[in-house]
């Protein structure tokens, strides 16, 4: 008589409490930047077997959608689970059509914990750094009040602002109307 066969439910994927606070704070670094709302919701395992997250900017319902350009998803609703300050919206139930921005979906493959999924073209890249897929490091680690002090040695502010909008620029789909 053969043992019987044991079969193991792998658990789901799933985000650390660490991660969602890094997708929290670079949502709000990306509202903040934009001067409009970017949500980060988080998608369940269950379906898939890996939790994954959906970086979108909600579209006006004036906004004329370019179909080659954009991909329009629908963030929201009464199970909604948000990582960050949801962009300055009101909480509530509601459900947004929103230009999809990126993917960051947990992986079990040996290229990396995280696939960064880019909506138009389906390509994706892999990392085991969550930092690397982002469009700049949203860290605290380091900051004190002895670092606000303004010295000659460090880079202008406009320095640094050029040098995130470079940063930006190859992570964000090109701008539209809506964001001057």
């Amino acid at each position: 008589m053969e043992p019987p066969i044991m079969t193991a439910t792998e658990p789901p994927l799933v985000f650390t409490q660490n991660e969602i606070d890094l997708i929290g704070h670079t949502a709000d670094a990306m509202s903040a930047y934009m001067g409009m709302p970017v949500l980060a919701e988080i998608m369940d395992a269950e379906d898939t077997g890996a939790e994954w997250v959906a970086f979108g900017i909600p579209l006006d319902i004036d906004d004329e959608i370019d179909e080659e350009a954009t991909v329009v998803i629908q963030l929201g609703g009464p199970d909604a689970r948000y990582a960050g300050n949801r962009g300055g919206l009101g909480a509530g139930d509601d459900i947004y059509s929103c230009e999809c921005l990126w993917i960051i979906q947990l992986s079990d493959d040996d290229t990396g914990r995280y696939m960064k999924v880019d909506p138009l073209t389906q390509e994706f890249t892999s990392s085991n750094d969550m930092r690397d897929l982002l469009p700049f490091n949203v860290s605290d680690e380091g900051f004190s009040t002895a670092d606000i002090d303004d010295d000659d040695d460090e880079p202008s502010d406009d320095d640094e602002t050029r040098a995130m909008n470079r940063l930006l620029d190859d992570a964000v789909p090109p701008p539209r109307h809506r964001l001057h």
